[in-house]
């Protein structure tokens, strides 16, 4: 489709979210309404992540030169930077709402793995005053590196749409996060070798009726058929996936924010951005992760 289709049929989308959403309570109780409605202001971020314009600033200014026909509301920077934060649990209650249009009882089979955050580069790291209190250092097995910041946990369905997303120090177990990301009880779950459980881990999830299945070390024996562990190898493809295109296309790596508040509304919004494209390419009939689709 054009960019002009793309960005109406997001709005649509996103303005009967809302509707849903919020019905017929206001969201503000006092003082004038904004120029740009929020379903305005969310399109404008979704279709501005979705071209790789991750910053707010790029995101207004390119709407401001090419699209302002769609948006003849639009203001000032600081007006839409402060919106768009502000819309923030609104967004994340968005995508779970397209999640369950497409799971309305969840995904039988997920997959688990984590990315790094980096928040600034590693000779820096013992000067850095981002996140002082919160980063610290960690190993990517993936990327081979070892950097300062933050790691991010991700779930999502064998399909590639995202479950759960959370955020924590580089150098806290991802073992321990995935219980922050709602796995879904009675499912399977599918990790890499860091996501061997220990006997407390395994009890948690056995209470929950969740499967685990990683590949085992070296010095381990495993007893599934060959056959069984390719299959989970092959089906566990798909997060490098959806880590590659939150990585390349919105920026999900990099830290812009300097507090857990604008990093939380930046972060869910890649989050939307990523899950309206999924919608939307379930529904023309293309594979989920195939997003070149949508655009002309």
């Amino acid at each position: 489709m054009r960019m002009e289709d793309f960005i109406i049929n997001v709005y649509c989308l996103v303005d009967d979210e809302m509707r849903k959403i919020t019905g017929d309570s206001r969201l503000r109780h006092g003082g004038f309404d904004p120029k740009l409605s929020d379903a305005e202001v969310i399109t404008m971020e979704i279709v501005g992540e979705f071209i790789g314009r991750d910053a707010d600033k790029d995101i207004h200014q390119y709407f401001r030169l090419h699209w302002r026909h769609f948006f003849p509301g639009i203001g000032v920077r600081t007006t839409f930077v402060r919106q768009a934060a502000n819309l923030w649990k609104r967004k994340e209650l968005i995508r779970l709402s397209l999640f369950k249009r497409i799971y309305p009882n969840g995904c039988g089979v997920n997959v688990i793995d984590g990315l790094p955050m980096p928040v600034c580069g590693f000779n820096r790291a013992y000067f850095s005053r981002i996140f002082k209190e919160f980063a610290a250092y960690g190993y990517c097995a993936a990327k081979k590196m070892r950097y300062y910041g933050l790691k991010g946990h991700l779930l999502v369905t064998v399909d590639g749409m995202i479950v759960g997303f959370s955020v924590a120090a580089a150098n806290v177990d991802e073992r321990e996060m995935m219980f922050e990301l709602g796995i879904p009880g009675g499912s399977i779950l599918l990790g890499d070798k860091g996501y061997i459980l220990s006997v407390l881990h395994r009890i948690e999830l056995d209470s929950m009726a969740v499967d685990l299945q990683t590949p085992l070390k070296s010095n381990m024996k495993d007893t599934r058929p060959k056959w069984m562990v390719g299959k989970i190898c092959g089906m566990r493809r798909i997060i490098e996936t959806v880590i590659g295109q939150l990585s390349e296309r919105v920026h999900l790596e990099k830290v812009r924010a300097r507090d857990r508040w604008h990093l939380t509304a930046r972060t869910v919004r890649k989050l939307l951005a990523h899950t309206v494209a999924c919608f939307l390419c379930h529904e023309n009939g293309y594979p989920m992760l195939q997003f070149d689709n949508l655009l002309a």
